[in-house]
This record gives structure tokens, sequence and C-alpha cells, in this order.
């Protein structure tokens, strides 16, 4: 069994679109270890996206992922950082497989409405900048 981090993004949530990827998510066989409902500040979002400082889209992506609530959670299932980017999609909605979240749900590019761990060294970092190991299930 493996473990992941998934955030559903400001836009999915303002959108209405919270409950239908989470059952997408327990529709794929997934298990929500850890759930909550946070609003990022500016630091805790400089802080997480820090790996993209230097990036042309640094400021963009922080007032977006500050801009309202987010959902951010622990999925679990064996291959989960695999079987979830796959759920997800391409990161560019139009380029994403017909079915997976960001087709259905994402607005563009830069407004792709999910995020998830690329590799079990991200997702070792990423769960517990949110989630304290007393938070998961």
């Amino acid at each position: 069994m493996e473990r992941t981090f998934a955030i559903i993004k400001p836009d999915a949530v303002a959108n209405g679109h919270t409950g239908k990827i989470i059952d997408a998510i327990l529709g794929n066989g997934f298990r929500i270890a850890g759930m909550k409902m946070k609003q990022l500040s500016e630091r805790e979002a400089q802080a997480f996206y820090a790996v993209h400082k230097e990036r042309a889209f640094f400021g963009g992506l922080i007032k977006f992922m500050t801009e309202g609530p987010a959902v951010v959670m622990v999925l679990e299932a064996p291959d989960a950082i695999l079987k979830w980017r796959e759920l997800m999609g391409a990161t560019n909605p139009d380029k994403a497989a017909e079915g997976t979240i960001r087709k259905r749900f994402a607005q563009n590019i830069e407004r792709n409405c999910a995020h998830g761990s690329d590799a079990p060294e991200t997702a070792a970092i990423e769960i517990p900048f949110f989630f304290s190991a007393a938070e998961l299930l």
C-alpha cells in the first residue's frame, strides 16, 4: 500500500467540483487517509511551491493557490502515486485523456484543478507539510 498527497485546487472548489472529484477518487479504489479544507496563506503557498520559486509562473501560482479554499488529502492505494497521476491526467487539460479529472474539470494549464505528488520522495515531503501523523487514519 502506498500513500500520495493530493490537492483539489481553489478553482475546482469554487466551481463546485469537490464532490465529483472525491467520487472519482473513491470510485477508482483509493482510500482517503486524511482530508481537510484549507485556505492557504501566502507564506504556506510559497513554502509548499518553493521548488518553483525561480520560475516565471511562481507569482501567479501563489496568487491562484491563495485565492480560495483548497481540499488537501492523503490518498492510499497500491501504486497510489502513479494511479493518482493517471486519474488526474496531463497538466494541460487540452492534452489530458478523456475521463480524467483535469479533462473534466480543469479550466486551463494554470488553473488545472488538482495536484499530486510525482514521486515517493515528494509525497514524503508534501504529506507532513499539511498533516501530522495523528491526523492520518
